[in-house]
């Protein structure tokens, strides 16, 4: 026959039941969410800022995620992003933009540049500026600048980087190219027309003059184009 604990008993686990439940729910409303500042602090380090005066990491202030029992993880997602994560179970996955700031003398258009048109001396300044947003490598000497040529019209203060640059004048239609053909170590050379326009570094139709065939090649510098193989 099946004996049943005393009520006494039964009455008395419970409230030891209870009792844990009521001390788990205090420790976790204790603990409280993650601290903001150490998810920046994780993404700031990951983008390689040394302190938060060099750097600036976005985060929702109105953020709660569930306090982390380890050490946050943090890994560069790209050149301003971090991912910040919690690998408790369950955790927590969390892309932080990051604003590195990082001053340095650097050229600067002092007036516009206009498109196709190759960079003075006199349209150029050397200023002390915030370069961390910078979209590519920006030059300290004003004389690499010159005779470059905008791929777009730039505005006045502008930082140029390489990415805004060609050397040489874009190649337009119906312009006299050299053509170059490397195969197995032998180069040859032949007259050429380009049959669209182009800048240095892009991809281009072409007719070779002399037999009227259509290839194409890529920019290498103005009026030479290497032929694909």
């Amino acid at each position: 026959m099946a004996t049943t604990a005393p009520r006494s008993t039964r009455v008395g686990v419970a409230a030891v039941l209870l009792g844990w439940i009521l001390l788990a729910a205090g420790q976790a409303r204790a603990a409280g969410p993650q601290p903001l500042d150490e998810i920046r602090d994780a993404a700031i380090a990951a983008l390689g800022a040394t302190d938060a005066q060099s750097a600036e990491a976005v985060v929702d202030p109105a953020l709660r995620l569930a306090q982390c029992s380890q050490p946050l993880q943090a890994v560069a997602s790209g050149s301003k992003t971090a991912q910040v994560r919690c690998d408790d179970t369950p955790g927590w996955r969390l892309y932080v933009p990051v604003r590195v700031h990082r001053e340095a003398d650097v050229v600067v258009l002092g007036v516009p540049a206009a498109s196709g048109v190759p960079i003075t001396a006199s349209q150029l300044v050397v200023q002390r500026r915030d370069i961390g947003d910078a979209a590519g490598a920006t030059f300290s000497d004003a004389a690499a600048l010159v005779g470059r040529i905008p791929n777009r019209a730039l505005a006045p203060g502008v930082v140029p980087t390489e990415a805004d640059l060609a050397i040489g004048r874009p190649l337009q239609r119906g312009d006299p190219v050299v053509l170059v053909s490397r195969t197995g170590g032998v180069e040859v050379r032949m007259p050429g027309r380009a049959l669209g326009p182009a800048r240095a570094g892009g991809m281009v139709a072409v007719e070779n003059t002399s037999s009227h065939r259509v290839l194409r090649g890529r920019v290498a510098e103005e009026g030479l184009v290497e032929l694909l193989p």
